[in-house]
């Protein structure tokens, strides 16, 4: 008799029903179930040591296991995974946006071949870690995450990055992919880097990049308020990096949104590679 899990697309369990359902281990962020033929990938965006990413509504480039070190494609799970297209297990994609709320995605397969890139491991040491580029199949595809998830994953991302000391920072964004994640919600929205982001903020240092003034007011922490600006928009091909990245105070980011003046793009690009950061891994802030 085949496993039939009966779950949608969209559907919420926590962590008891997903391990009754599936007959598999409490932990874990690849959980294999013998009983069910089912290998579980969770993709938990509350928990800053991997860096999973959407490259399309369909396709999630997920990280393999293990904290600390290179990662191994030679040990379970990341085996399994790698050798499910052949092995009759069936793997199956959760994201959790909330703690203990774990939101099926759908049945998926390797889309392309595992490949190895750079990203530090959860004591901010680089290390090799396997990428798995998975494809959502079936109906469950053209499923559309509500955009307020979307928005609560990079509040919580967004928190993370202003812990990070200076090195800590340049090390996730020197690793950083340079095209933003897009998802398809009730619109495409940009998952914007909070490396970058943060980055660029602190290399703002409180005074707008385009009027050169110090920012109008401060927030409720006390810290001056700027606007992150994409000097070529991501809309328009621009890519998600430290130099196409600056703060602007309000009045000024309103101003290139809606005249979008070639001599402010000039002078923003300038001010960007004035300042932009050597990004070094072994010391404190240097900047060009």
């Amino acid at each position: 008799m085949s496993f039939s899990h009966r779950l949608k697309a969209g559907d919420t369990i926590d962590n008891s029903q997903l391990t009754k359902l599936f007959l598999c281990s409490t932990q874990g962020g690849m959980r294999r179930s013998h009983r069910t033929s089912s290998l579980l990938i969770i993709s938990n965006h509350t928990k800053s040591v991997y860096e999973d990413r959407w490259v399309a509504d369909d396709v999630i480039h997920f990280t393999g296991i293990g904290l600390e070190g290179d990662q191994s494609l030679a040990q379970a799970p990341n085996k399994t995974l790698a050798e499910s297209a052949d092995s009759g297990i069936t793997p199956y994609l959760f994201e959790v946006y909330e703690n203990g709320k774990y939101l099926f995605r759908g049945q998926v397969v390797l889309a392309d071949a595992p490949y190895q890139e750079i990203q530090p491991d959860q004591k901010e040491n680089l290390r090799k870690v396997w990428i798995f580029p998975l494809r959502v199949i079936g109906s469950d595809a053209d499923y559309k995450l509500p955009g307020a998830l979307i928005k609560k994953k990079q509040r919580t991302k967004e928190r993370t990055a202003r812990r990070l000391s200076d090195k800590e920072l340049f090390a996730r964004a020197v690793q950083s992919k340079k095209h933003p994640i897009h998802r398809k919600v009730a619109s495409t929205t940009y998952e914007r880097n909070v490396y970058i982001a943060e980055l660029a903020r602190r290399r703002a240092n409180g005074i707008c990049q385009l009027c050169d003034q110090p920012a109008p007011f401060t927030n409720k922490k006390g810290e001056p308020f700027l606007e992150p600006h994409h000097i070529v928009w991501l809309a328009k091909g621009g890519e998600d990096t430290v130099e196409n990245t600056v703060f602007l105070c309000p009045n000024c980011h309103k101003k290139v949104h809606i005249l979008n003046l070639k001599a402010d793009r000039k002078k923003l690009k300038e001010e960007a590679q004035k300042t932009c950061c050597q990004l070094t891994l072994t010391g404190g802030s240097v900047y060009v």
